[in-house]
């Protein structure tokens, strides 16, 4: 039965006798789960597996052990690579070290032992490193944000901190990203650990409704508030009544509408377009928007006023290309979830399709 906690290790070595060798060594400590490959490209089939470890034989017949090392970094970076070579050559040790290898190792009588004390230290590491995984799906999980945020890096971690963090106020939220950052997805995961979670979320995009329209689909027109009003409506502020008020693209707002909604977040009241009845309401507000608000004040777009009301607890969420291996994990949620939809069997991501994701420049 294999150790779930295995240290698992690829060794790629064409020197059959020599990988051999150094795989039965290896094997003999039942902590270990020990796989050896004699060409690189039987080794790249099967790195989707994602070792722990990989011993590199620096001098392989079909490719440079240093573009090997590049090629495992720039797929999976978590990856640790030991670097075994025949030749003792400082400045090659001290490129690959640069590049990304763990250690630099010379094959001679000690070698083995040498790689054998090097992987105790990384399993240890390695231990180190999982204990801090674990801890951050703990944080994601604490409040069930995983049906909403799909991340593992650091900056997504901090966002889920704020997320928790706002979840247990009724305090405005700003939300700050590029386009198709997730900034709605941010919103709804706070409104739904709220204790406002059982009642509305309303989301209204200020970007897409036409500037003459956007004052009555925010509060609301009574019967005959202009042409075509044939019957009273409410607005999105009632609609959003004792839930949470999203407000996309707020600096898309008009600046004469600024200074009612100022008036309405200050009074937590309205007046219908058209009417004259003051209406009380109840709702959390969060706003988003790519624009830099602070900018727009200067510009005199976008009102002081009603940009520190707004502001109340920041949130930014860094774009998808600075998210590091973020990337392939949402790749590999998106085509799980493609494949159930349309009842395929589930695919996996090669390492020259994550390799692409990973070093296009995604944009928000």
């Amino acid at each position: 039965m294999k150790n779930p906690n295995a240290l698992k290790i690829f060794i790629l070595e064409d020197d059959t006798w020599y990988g051999s060798m150094l795989h039965h060594y290896l094997s003999l400590n039942p902590d270990y789960e020990v796989r050896r490959f004699e060409n690189s490209a039987e080794f790249f089939n099967h790195l989707h597996e994602i070792p722990d470890v990989v011993t590199l034989d620096y001098s392989l017949p079909d490719m440079a052990g240093d573009e090997v090392l590049k090629k495992i970094k720039e797929t999976y970076p978590t990856i640790q690579v030991l670097v075994i070579s025949g030749q003792e050559d400082v400045a090659t040790a001290i490129s690959l070290l640069k590049n990304g290898a763990f250690d630099y190792i010379v094959k001679d009588d000690d070698t083995k032992d040498r790689v054998w004390n090097t992987l105790l230290h990384l399993k240890e590491i390695n231990g180190l490193r999982k204990e801090v995984e674990e801890l951050k799906e703990q944080v994601v999980k604490k409040h069930d944000f995983s049906k909403f945020i799909i991340g593992k890096s650091d900056e997504i971690m901090k966002v889920c901190a704020m997320i928790e963090k706002a979840a247990k106020t009724n305090i405005t939220v700003s939300i700050t990203g590029e386009t198709g950052s997730g900034k709605e997805v941010v919103a709804k995961a706070i409104h739904y650990n709220s204790d406002r979670s059982k009642k509305p979320f309303v989301a209204v995009n200020v970007a897409a409704i036409p500037r003459e329209l956007i004052e009555s689909e925010l509060f609301g027109h009574e019967k005959g508030a202009f042409t075509g009003a044939v019957t009273r409506r409410i607005g999105k502020f009632e609609e959003a009544n004792n839930g949470t008020l999203f407000l996309d693209e707020i600096g898309e707002l008009d600046i004469n509408l600024q200074a009612k909604l100022l008036r309405v977040l200050q009074e937590r009241e309205l007046v219908r377009v058209g009417g004259n009845e003051m209406v009380k309401i109840n709702c959390r507000i969060i706003v988003a928007t790519h624009r830099n608000l602070l900018q727009e004040v200067q510009n005199k777009t976008f009102r002081e006023d009603l940009y520190y009301r707004l502001i109340g607890l920041p949130i930014h969420i860094a774009p998808l290309r600075e998210r590091g291996n973020d990337i392939v994990i949402l790749a590999k949620h998106f085509m799980d979830a493609f494949c159930k939809e349309n009842g395929n069997a589930k695919k996996i991501l090669s390492p020259e399709a994550q390799q692409k994701l990973m070093t296009y420049a995604w944009p928000g």
